[in-house]
């Protein structure tokens, strides 16, 4: 195919841009062969860094894994999907991680991570959870001060599975080809589409058909995930062993505080508890216990709570004054304020309102974390400080790492969480994006599949009641429930910033991989 003159070839030509890593696409399939222990790129030692080829920067290195020093190699570049007829579409970034000295590749699982958003690049996961190296936290609501260190990853999980983190187009360094609209990746099927397609391309070049195969997601990845299992059995035939959903939300109506959907008033409501006994709101009874406040939230939420929000202007008064009272007990909230808000507490109000005399404002992704808002009047936050107090840090050590450690170079911005994927097509606007009705597809034709999945007790993003209602009305055969496992942890979205709840959740996944990979199962 002969190329087309772009502007970005003119920029090279002229020497006013730096070239990009070339496309993964023109290189042969032999190319992309494991090297066997004798070639020089497998022998490098840790400082130095080996061109694999000229796209991919593969390096040897070592980490301190549990007690352990774990040997591996990373692979570091671009995929690039094309049509049938050539034509490219997008470069697909991502890092690899593979245990050093496989010989039997059909014995060594892989995993294939990513975050959600949607525009998030694989950063979290990758820096915070099961990567070999992480971005320390402080573990309490306060971040860190600059600089940022980078540290091994004691819990990184590449002990137990091989590592491909990917950035889905428009994120990280991934990107549309030249002349390539970027809209048609961003969208609920046409990011599991693409996704997909880099998962079938890299299992092939790497010959990695007979490993067993894993996806990880964080988010709104366990919605990409959850699609995927289904897509990528039905598109492509490949089976997986399983899923990882870290704080998951597959059913839209969960979390969508709309005109006329109540479903998220009960579901937030133990989240909203949670917080509020973190932040010592309680009344006496309940917060001398977080598991027996849940208990009672819980059973609030799902008994009267639900039946009042069903009754709606035909609640009788009295009903409705105890209804608010209770709610006010359970969330931290006075029952005047409750009612004020029709017995329906949105998120974004309570962020602001629970902790409104301090002047603060709790986080969405974890209300642990709070902040100072320009004034405490209003019912709108200026910022999420849970976010803020990781955004520093793992940007920083992203882009530190990515050279300093990894190699690559690359002089694009590392789009850490881009808005440049909205508008996102979420597909028909008369219903909720609901991925979950394709897991249990998938689940039933696939009966080996396991999904194991981690929920933070204080993630106000999407609140762990809402993923035990989700998964308590997939309509699976009973046969298939063992087959889902669900942890929990005394943090937010991102529970592997808080250390205690770092070190369960490898304990967790160490038995859930070894359950997946259980052929007697």
């Amino acid at each position: 195919m002969t190329p087309t003159v772009s502007l970005r070839a003119c920029l090279l030509s002229a020497g006013l841009l730096l070239p990009l890593p070339v496309a993964l696409a023109a290189a042969p399939a032999s190319a992309l062969q494991q090297p066997e222990d004798d070639d020089p790129a497998a022998a490098a030692d840790d400082d130095e860094q080996v061109h694999w080829r000229d796209d991919l920067v593969r390096k040897r290195k070592t980490a301190s894994i549990g007690s352990e020093l774990f040997s591996y190699d990373t692979t570091t570049g671009s995929m690039t999907l094309t049509q049938e007829n050539g034509d490219e579409r997008a470069d697909i970034f991502f890092v690899a991680y593979t245990k050093a000295g496989v010989d039997d590749l059909s014995e060594r699982p892989i995993t294939f991570t990513f975050n959600g958003g949607p525009g998030s690049s694989s950063v979290w996961l990758h820096m915070g959870a099961f990567g070999p190296r992480r971005v320390p936290m402080t573990g309490d609501e306060t971040p860190p001060p600059p600089p940022y260190p980078i540290i091994d990853n004691i819990h990184s999980i590449l002990d137990l599975t091989d590592l491909v983190f990917i950035d889905p187009v428009t994120t990280g360094y991934s990107r549309a080809a030249d002349g390539q609209d970027d809209s048609q990746f961003h969208g609920v099927q046409e990011d599991i589409e693409s996704v997909a397609d880099f998962i079938r391309l890299y299992t092939t070049r790497f010959q990695r058909w007979n490993s067993p195969k894993f996806l990880a997601g964080e988010s709104y990845g366990t919605t990409r995930a959850a699609g995927l299992a289904g897509h990528l059995q039905g598109r492509h035939g490949m089976y997986l062993n399983g899923l990882v959903l870290v704080s998951s939300i597959l059913e839209f109506g969960t979390a969508r505080f709309d005109p006329g959907n109540d479903l998220p008033y009960p579901l937030f409501l133990p989240t909203y508890t949670a917080s509020a006994w973190y932040h010592g709101r309680l009344g006496d009874d309940l917060q001398a216990d977080l598991g027996a406040a849940l208990a009672a939230s819980e059973e609030f939420a799902l008994g009267d709570y639900v039946l009042a929000l069903a009754k709606g202007a035909s609640l009788p008064d009295a009903e409705r004054v105890s209804i608010a009272a209770r709610l006010a007990q359970l969330t931290g909230l006075t029952p005047e304020y409750v009612e004020q808000t029709n017995l329906r507490i949105v998120i974004h109000e309570f962020i602001k309102e629970l902790t409104r005399d301090q002047r603060h404002t709790i986080g969405r992704l974890d209300s642990r974390f709070r902040g100072l808002d320009a004034d405490a009047a209003g019912d709108t936050n200026d910022y999420d400080p849970s976010y803020t107090a990781i955004q520093g840090p793992y940007t920083a050590a992203l882009n530190q790492y990515m050279r300093a450690e990894l190699g690559y170079e690359n002089d694009l911005p590392y789009e850490i969480l881009s808005g440049r994927v909205h508008p996102w097509n979420y597909g028909n606007r008369n219903s909720y994006v609901n991925t979950a009705a394709t897991l249990r597809s998938a689940m039933s034709q696939n009966p080996h599949l396991q999904v194991f999945v981690a929920n933070g007790y204080y993630d106000l993003a999407t609140p762990y009641f809402a993923t035990e209602y989700t998964f308590n009305h997939l309509g699976i055969e009973p046969q298939l429930r063992p087959n889902i496992s669900m942890a929990y942890y005394e943090a937010g979205h991102m529970m592997y910033i808080h250390e205690p709840s770092a070190a369960k959740l490898k304990a967790d996944l160490v038995a859930f991989y070894a359950k997946a990979l259980d052929r007697s199962n």
